[in-house]
């Protein structure tokens, strides 16, 4: 069963059962390697053991030293990492989507702002380099909304925007009131 701490520790009991060997097992197999390069770590415990991507991170962090998988506490502190401009249209993002929806929780999952109902997941945002990505959850979100994306890169889930993008509260309202449709009906069968 996952955990939702950010403890790394907290996964240990869980991989120890799954590949049979205690997690200082897998530690001393780590430092034995020549290459500690993360890639190389990650595809010893993958490929060699059999290990899921996320047991694998689990270890590899932890032998580099992170205790924790979670980097900020809250949404103020993942803005204050990013350049002044996207954070103030990040904040003007959650801020519209909220206005709209106001029972939806603010949270910092997977480093990142997200927005979520109960335990489903609605939103979320991220900054890369010189632009912000909007993430809204659930399958056909974006296709639903095609027409509005003209003029904007839309990958497979998300969509970049400028880092100082004019907020446009109606298709965010659009995109996440197709995810709360997608979750009612869900919840109706």
């Amino acid at each position: 069963m996952a955990t939702s701490s950010p403890d790394r520790t907290a996964q240990f009991p869980l991989i120890e059962r799954r590949y049979g060997q205690p997690v200082s097992f897998w530690l001393e197999r780590l430092s034995e390697l020549d290459d500690t390069r993360y890639a190389t770590l990650m595809a010893y415990l993958q490929e060699e053991h059999g290990f899921s991507r996320a047991h694998a991170n689990t270890i590899v962090m932890y032998a580099r030293g992170s205790q924790s998988s979670q980097r900020y506490a809250d949404v103020d502190a993942y803005l204050a990492t990013l350049t002044p401009t996207q954070a103030v249209t990040a904040r003007a993002i959650l801020t519209a989507v909220q206005q709209c929806f106001p029972d939806l929780e603010v949270v910092v999952a997977w480093n990142k702002p997200m927005l979520r109902r109960g335990s489903d997941y609605v939103f979320g945002i991220a900054a890369a380099s010189g632009h912000l990505l909007l993430a809204p959850w659930g399958n056909g979100v974006l296709e639903q909304v095609a027409p509005r994306l003209t003029g904007l890169v839309v990958n497979k889930k998300t969509v970049q925007i400028p880092s100082d993008w004019t907020v446009d509260p109606k298709l965010l309202a659009e995109m996440v009131a197709a995810r709360l449709d997608q979750l009612d009906a869900r919840d109706a069968l």
